[in-house]
């Protein structure tokens, strides 16, 4: 963890640490930010992109039943009006 005195300070270690794990900058004593590797985050995005599809997208990726699938036999029944 950096605080952001530091992390200005040593802008450059701090953005070397960052290829190897994700540095968390701290703010009057809290977390603020976080510095992490362009290709992690990326993958970040990809996975989001993957979990928020939208359901058009979900239907159109589902499973396909091609006629593979046998019905059970049944009878269609009268309505009563």
């Amino acid at each position: 963890m950096w605080s952001v005195q530091d992390a200005k300070s040593r802008f450059s270690e701090m953005l070397d640490a960052a290829e190897h794990a994700p540095q968390f900058i701290i703010k009057q004593g809290r977390r603020a930010v976080v510095a992490l590797a362009a290709e992690e985050y990326d993958r970040l995005k990809a996975l989001e992109q993957r979990q928020n599809s939208s359901f058009k997208e979900q239907l159109l990726n589902m499973p396909k039943d091609d006629g593979a699938f046998e019905r059970l036999p049944s009878s269609l029944r009268e309505p009563k009006f």
